[in-house]
């Protein structure tokens, strides 16, 4: 299938301010792309690219005083499947993990691993490790965490959601992850476009989350929020959590007053552009110092 991406993003600055922004499609989907996928500036002004420590595509530039909009529309392929399952998929011992993943069993930002062991291992200690143990984990969160944009807040960490039981999507990954990484399986958060392709329509697009699982020999997709297969969920970026993937990060002050995101199929014979006359206003924040992550109520 073709899935139309795209994003309008806009800003209001007061002053210049350095940002980094996670826009493009990870580099494991890049072979997919039918259409260049290029962050658009305005105004226009020099912007570097670069692969973070995690892999990501990142990009950097000094936003003027003034209107800030950051745009672009792409085509990709996606194979129309739903999210893998494998079963059976084992867990790897933790002396046999590769060096490079074992920063997904640490403590980060938002997933205190720490606080968690006894928890994880009351709840979950029991079940046979693989795949069924990390499914019982997202079945759990799904289950126990009610979704509600009103309870978001930028500094819900995985204990606070365990605590209150609410939150948005990417506070049901968070708290996964951290279950995960206390029963010394590694995890690492992802995001990206999930549309509602294949599935009733939920509201206003939005980027997503989803959390991603080392089993076997391979990392696996799982969605706490959802909890079920997916059809055409495409990868922007992963890390420990979302401090690692937020989609703008400004070191100063910088308003959002603009957002808009598109994933839609679109029929392979009339390939569709962005529709921009579609865009609708937004009234979120940036603060300085901080990373934007929007999560409407459809997220």
């Amino acid at each position: 299938m073709l899935i139309r991406l795209g994003y309008d993003i806009q800003f209001n600055v007061r002053a210049s301010v350095p940002i980094v922004a996670l826009l493009n499609v990870h580099p494991s989907r890049e072979r997919d792309l039918l259409e260049p996928d290029v962050l658009k500036v305005d105004p226009n002004i020099e912007v570097t690219n670069y692969i973070d420590f995690y892999g990501n595509r990142c990009a950097r530039f000094v936003a003027p005083p003034g209107l800030l909009k950051l745009s672009n529309s792409t085509l990709i392929r996606d194979s129309g499947e739903p999210d893998p399952i494998s079963e059976n998929a084992r867990e790897v011992p933790v002396a046999e993990l590769p060096n490079e993943l074992l920063t997904f069993l640490l403590n980060s930002r938002y997933c205190e691993v720490d606080r968690f062991s006894n928890i994880a291992y009351e709840l979950f200690g029991h079940l046979p490790p693989g795949w069924s143990r990390v499914k019982a984990i997202c079945t759990w969160v799904h289950n126990k965490v009610d979704f509600n944009y009103q309870h978001a807040r930028p500094t819900k960490t995985a204990l606070d959601v365990y605590t209150e039981r609410v939150g948005v999507c990417r506070d049901f990954q968070h708290l996964a992850i951290t279950f995960c990484r206390a029963l010394n399986i590694p995890a690492r958060y992802a995001t990206g476009y999930l549309g509602d392709i294949g599935v009733p329509v939920n509201g206003a697009m939005d980027f997503s989350a989803w959390f991603e699982v080392y089993l076997e020999d391979r990392w696996w997709t799982f969605d706490a929020r959802h909890n079920f297969p997916r059809i055409g969920r495409v990868l922007m970026a992963t890390g420990r959590d979302a401090s690692d993937v937020a989609i703008t990060t400004s070191f100063g002050s910088a308003s959002l007053c603009h957002f808009f995101v598109v994933s839609d199929e679109v029929k392979e014979e009339q390939p569709q552009a962005l529709d921009e006359h579609a865009l609708q206003p937004a009234t979120l924040e940036s603060e300085p110092g901080s990373y934007f992550e929007a999560s409407p109520p459809g997220a």
